[in-house]
Order: structure tokens, then sequence, then C-alpha cells
């Protein structure tokens, strides 16, 4: 609880040095919106409480979830309440779809993908993101994690193409990121006395990280594709 206080209270640049993946998340989701043109449907499958909303306020946009992942979430805002793996939507409706932590959460992941390529008008674009490196969260709906290969698969298998994959940081960012996980453990005072061994090689660590070039220890990878014509 105290780790997540302060992580929300951090300074910008501080909070996007030690949260790398979620900057890059962040910046990504930014980025793929800008390439939209203006008016474009938007669908933002597994949209949680509307985080990314805003970036997409010159498009069409609907928010569409399940509402099982985090008892805490306010859900109210979105478009519908619906499946993933059974989107009520026509073939082709959506110009653009972004899945953003999500399919991580759904127990037929191929489908949905499929599912997101169905809706997907010919040549509309995708950007994905999935966990490899990451704890169990909005439990007991947590069923994978995905390796680049992986990811990749279920792209190709749903139609998709012109794929490409970046992943979130390596070796370094991954550590930095494990200790400062290991705060949470701490009650009380002991948490202050754990952040004076924890965080001092926390700070350090990413600098270390461009040592890692295959990126095989990484927290996720961030995707973009196209659905075939």
């Amino acid at each position: 609880m105290i780790y997540g206080a302060l992580s929300q209270r951090l300074p910008d640049w501080l909070r996007r040095y030690l949260l790398h993946f979620e900057a890059l998340i962040e910046d990504g989701t930014a980025a793929f919106a800008a390439s939209l043109p203006e008016g474009a449907r938007v669908l933002d499958a597994g949209a949680g409480e509307l985080q990314y909303a805003h970036l997409f306020a010159r498009h069409r946009y609907t928010a569409i979830d399940l509402a099982v992942g985090d008892a805490t979430w306010d859900y109210s805002k979105l478009s519908c309440l619906g499946d993933l793996s059974r989107l009520p939507f026509r073939d082709g409706t959506f110009d653009a779809c972004v899945n953003i932590v999500t399919l991580e959460h759904v127990t037929e992941p191929g489908r949905v993908v499929c599912e997101l390529g169905r809706a997907l008008k010919p040549g509309g674009t995708l950007f994905l993101v999935v966990p490899l490196e990451w704890e169990e969260h909005q439990t007991p709906h947590d069923y994978y994690r995905y390796t680049r290969y992986g990811v990749r698969y279920l792209l190709t298998q749903a139609g998709f193409t012109d794929i490409r994959i970046q992943d979130g940081g390596g070796f370094f960012r991954l550590l930095s990121r494990r200790l400062l996980n290991g705060l949470q453990f701490f009650p009380g005072i002991l948490f202050f006395v754990a952040a004076v061994f924890l965080v001092p090689p926390a700070l350090v660590l990413p600098l270390f990280d461009s040592l890692d070039r295959q990126r095989n220890f990484t927290l996720g990878f961030l995707c973009t594709a196209s659905k075939g014509s």
C-alpha cells in the first residue's frame, strides 16, 4: 500500500525513469492515437477505467470490458460490458484497436486476438501490450504470460501482418523494478529501513540496461500489427 501511494507521488521524470514499462505504454499509446486520422473508429478492448480514453478525443472511441478485473475500479464509464472472445460488433466495424495489458486476463487468448481482427476493417491497425516478467495481479483472472514468439504466433494465426514487437526494457530495468516491488513486504518503519538498502541500487541499475542486448529478461512487449486485406 505504501509503495503504491509513493509511486503516485513521484515527480514525473522519476516516475518515468523507474516505471519505464508504464512510460513506454503511455508513449506508445499516444503515438498510436496520433497516427490515426481524425474521426477514426477505435475500440479499446479491455478498457478498465478508460485510462487512455483522453488520447482518443479526436476519434470515435468505444470502450469495452468484462469488468471483473479489479473490485476497486469504476467501470461505469464503459461504452458496454462484454466478453472479448465474443465481441458484440459486426465484422470490420473499427479502424483501429488497442488491447493494453489485458490479454493475460482472458482464458482464450487466441480466440480474443481473432475477434479483435474480425472487428477491424481490412488494413485496420492494432496496438497490443502483453506482460512477460510480471507478478500475478487481478487474481483469480490472471492466466498467461507471453514471449515475443508467442504473441507473434497469436497475431499471425489471426491474420495480422506487418507485426512489430518492442521489448519493455532489459534485465537491469527488470531487476530495478523487482527491488522496488520488494518494498511492499516491509510494514511501517521497516519500509523506510528497507528503502535505504533497496532504493539506491534500484536507481542505478537502469543505467546498465544497454548491456542486455538480447532482452530475454523484460517486463513485457508492445506490439503493433495490421489486419490483412
